[in-house]
């Protein structure tokens, strides 16, 4: 039945951008604080105050603009949309409806069928609203206004997509420019990367659109790619059953897996907009824009082309290692201080991904630097120190990036290249396993691998294991 009906998938995707101060006001940014410390009588909507433009609010949403091929408006301005809600302080929030920043532009996604291109619609600059808590141990809801006049720009795509898998390539795709131009770190579960899907379903071969509904409290792929097919199916069994789709706001829950009405659709109508009497019109000429053209950075695609020529590394680990701007950063400095880039390579491929996985980080976390990175990959080529005493290290450096030369000598954990204690250790080791011995004399190779093992344990990890190998077969 499902395959007689084609789903259509707008997304209207809010990014809170990486300005340290909000967008009118000079309040700050940070996630997480005290509730309500991080306001002033502009972003708390107090009778009077007056807004005034982040210049670097304009700056990143132009660089999002030209990365995803948008016109940039020469000439535009704020609205004010008029809504009452607790969490929205002025009554109205500050927006662009008639003349948005960006324009018609488009980015390209990776398909089963291939490339496919959506369509973006426009890009606008808008401040946030608050939060709401609400307690239910009280019976009461509160309100937070750290994050209102927080900046934000509100990304709204064409109906190009048709189903749960395009979403999710075109977000990563988002994602991945924004992190690039570092406008946002695009975090889902801290909500600086919002999704609203609005989506409908229509007959196979039919032109017309259907019914749309908007979904929102989307904040992880896995809950949008589940909320798109639990909205299409219910949108088709409506419609199987003769019934109408509704145009509404629905709210999914991720736990319970459904959707239900939060209120009807609002038309823009519905929002007296007219334009921000307070702020100023904004316009961008030639050497403004020529300005934020040349800061925007080598993308994804470009690097990985540069990588597969310039570094003899695997395909694999290039698209893993570009996959975060941080982790490519920390890859091409640590290389650049004249690290072969297949040693660097796998320790990002390797243990940095190990304990980003153990500790649920984002490779944006990694802390270490690529000074300390390099020295350690220059003391395991030196045979200063073992495979499993860099390893060791490295957990340290991962944790407090601290300077392993400096670690490895305070600590005495140089590897021991001086024979006599390393005869001795392997004569006492020899000495100690009989049966090991007259194994390897019987012919069983594996008996030498347990003998170096032992030696090892007996010198903490310390000992060159091709030394040892080399005194083992000497002594026996």
């Amino acid at each position: 039945m499902a395959k007689q009906y084609e789903t259509v998938i707008g997304l209207e995707v809010h990014v809170e951008l990486a300005t340290k101060t909000k967008i009118f006001c000079g309040c700050s940014t940070a996630f997480g604080g005290e509730p309500n410390t991080h306001t002033c009588p502009v972003c708390t909507g107090m009778p009077g105050s007056l807004p005034v433009l982040n210049k670097k609010v304009l700056e990143y949403a132009v660089a999002v603009g030209l990365a995803t091929n948008c016109t940039i408006s020469r000439y535009c301005k704020f609205d004010r949309k008029n809504y009452f809600y607790p969490d929205n302080p002025q009554n109205y929030q500050i927006s662009q409806l008639y003349l948005p920043i960006c324009q018609n532009g488009r980015v390209e996604i990776e398909t089963e069928k291939g490339k496919k291109f959506i369509g973006i619609h426009e890009i606008h600059m808008e401040e946030d609203a608050g939060k709401l808590i609400h307690d239910e141990w009280d019976d009461c809801s509160l309100v937070d206004y750290n994050r209102s006049g927080v900046p934000l720009i509100e990304i709204v795509s064409e109906p190009d997509m048709r189903s749960a898998d395009e979403v999710i390539a075109y977000l990563e795709k988002l994602r991945m420019i924004i992190q690039y131009l570092g406008a946002s770190d695009c975090k889902l579960q801290e909500g600086s990367m919002r999704a609203d899907v609005n989506l409908s379903v229509r007959k196979t071969g039919e032109e017309g659109f259907g019914t749309r509904t908007e979904m929102k409290n989307l904040n992880s792929f896995r809950a949008i790619a589940r909320a798109i097919e639990g909205e299409r199916e219910r949108q088709i069994e409506l419609l199987e059953e003769g019934k109408k789709v509704i145009q509404e706001t629905r709210r999914w829950d991720d736990a319970g897996g459904e959707s239900y009405p939060m209120r009807s659709k609002e038309d823009a109508r519905d929002y007296r907009y007219f334009p921000d009497p307070d702020l100023v019109p904004i316009v961008i000429d030639d050497v403004f824009l020529e300005k934020i053209r040349k800061k925007q950075p080598e993308f994804r695609e470009d690097k990985m082309r540069r990588y597969k020529e310039e570094f003899d590394i695997p395909a694999y680990d290039i698209e893993i290692i570009t996959g975060s701007k941080h982790m490519a950063d920390v890859f091409e400095a640590t290389v650049a201080l004249g690290s072969h880039p297949k040693k660097v390579s796998n320790w990002l491929m390797g243990e940095t991904l190990r304990l980003l996985k153990e500790k649920g980080l984002d490779p944006e976390d990694v802390s270490f630097s690529p000074e300390n990175l390099a020295k350690l990959i220059s003391l395991t080529d030196t045979k200063a120190v073992s495979g499993s005493v860099a390893k060791e290290v490295f957990e340290i450096m991962f944790a407090r990036d601290i300077d392993p030369e400096k670690y490895v000598e305070g600590h005495g954990l140089k590897t021991v290249n001086d024979e006599g204690t390393l005869r001795r250790t392997v004569e006492e080791v020899i000495a100690g396993n009989p049966q090991s011995v007259e194994d390897y004399r019987k012919g069983k190779e594996k008996a030498i691998g347990f003998l170096v093992g032992q030696t090892m344990k007996a010198m903490k990890g310390k000992a060159d294991p091709g030394m040892v190998n080399k005194l083992l077969k000497e002594l026996l």
